[in-house]
């Protein structure tokens, strides 16, 4: 039986991802970051000198997409893209003490667009919603 598409899980998925990256690029835009910027930032701050390729696994992005946004983090001076004499393929990357103080900033104005949606929902909420994400993630993987 087909469903029809007001019974369709992915429009409600979709239409809350769009709302929440609006929220999210709107609190980023007077820091001049994207989100993609942010989130690579981010994963910096939390693990650095990882690569380019762990950057793109950790934001779910692209190993290309993830070497753009690294790119135009270094022009802006946020972040600094060192050689590894070991492994000439690997490029260590880390946070400049302005992508710090930037990071800092931007993660304050993100959380407060996360907290608007964390605050909307009960603790047992927010635990089957996890659980029930889980669960559609797991189902989509698998396959028919």
């Amino acid at each position: 039986m087909a469903l029809t598409v007001s019974e369709r899980l992915g429009y409600d998925i979709k239409a809350t991802e769009v709302a929440f990256m609006a929220a999210k690029s709107e609190a980023l835009r007077p820091m001049g970051l994207t989100v993609a910027q942010y989130a690579a930032l981010l994963t910096l701050r939390d693990n650095p000198g990882i690569s380019g390729a762990g950057i793109a696994r950790a934001c779910l992005v692209t190993p290309q997409a993830s070497a753009a946004t690294l790119k135009t983090l270094e022009a802006k001076g946020l972040v600094v893209r060192e050689q590894d004499d070991w492994n000439r393929n690997s490029r260590p990357n880390r946070l400049s003490e302005e992508g710090q103080r930037l990071t800092d900033l931007a993660d304050s104005a993100a959380e407060a667009v996360e907290q608007r949606m964390y605050s909307a929902l009960s603790p047992a909420d927010r635990d089957a919603l996890r659980r029930i994400l889980g669960q559609c993630r797991a189902a989509v993987v698998a396959g028919p």
